[in-house]
């Protein structure tokens, strides 16, 4: 099984192959970070067939392309920064930095001291929360465009509009309305929008 280690940046991420029983660096690749290259290490690492990632800090800089191989059926392992800095300690150097010594002291943490932890895949439950928060987005959004629709309303209409305000009941409402002067023009106009905006979020959330 080879090992291959990656050091994550904010714009580049270094990986390096390590094979893990001499414990020797074979190969290392710079990537920038986008999906083109994203995939083009992905081809390089596809010379060896048994392959397992050992991503520096696989839930902050390294969390996207975590995602992104797991979903391409990638094993990948998640090492901490503290257990990176320790091999780059006891490895030649006395502490030197740089990314190939990085990624290949990931790799090596994950392969000889056990201090990396096997990340999974997103699921079902994953895919759930997504949507769950999506519509609790919209929830929110449609809130907030119904109070602005209530307020555009109490300025258009005497007595404004009741608080219990479906888009079909706003929009018979708003054709009641002659609008006059550039103000109520605009504040017709705005309301119109919202009505839009409210409709969208009813059918975005599945609501009726």
């Amino acid at each position: 099984m080879m090992l291959i280690g990656i050091d994550p940046h904010k714009s580049t991420h270094t990986a390096t192959a390590v094979d893990p029983e001499p414990n020797r660096d074979l190969a290392s690749v710079r990537i920038d970070v986008s999906l083109d290259e994203y995939q083009r290490m992905l081809d390089w690492a596809r010379q060896w067939p048994e392959r397992r990632w050992a991503v520096e800090n696989a839930r902050g800089l390294g969390r996207h392309l975590t995602s992104w191989l797991l979903a391409r059926g990638e094993q990948v392992v998640d090492v901490p920064p503290s257990a990176t800095a320790r091999v780059r300690q006891l490895s030649r150097g006395a502490g030197r930095k740089n990314d190939r010594i990085d990624a290949a002291a990931a790799a090596c943490v994950a392969a000889l001291q056990g201090d990396a932890r096997p990340v999974q895949p997103e699921g079902s439950t994953d895919a759930l929360a997504l949507l769950d928060e999506r519509r609790s987005n919209l929830a929110q959004a449609r809130v907030r465009a119904v109070n602005q629709l209530l307020a555009l309303l109490r300025a258009l209409l005497p007595g404004g509009a009741p608080r219990d305000l479906s888009a079909a009941k706003a929009e018979q409402l708003l054709e009641s309305v002659a609008p006059a002067g550039p103000a109520e023009l605009t504040r017709h106009a705005l309301a119109t929008d919202l009505i839009s905006e409210v409709r969208t979020c009813l059918n975005g959330s599945g609501a009726r």
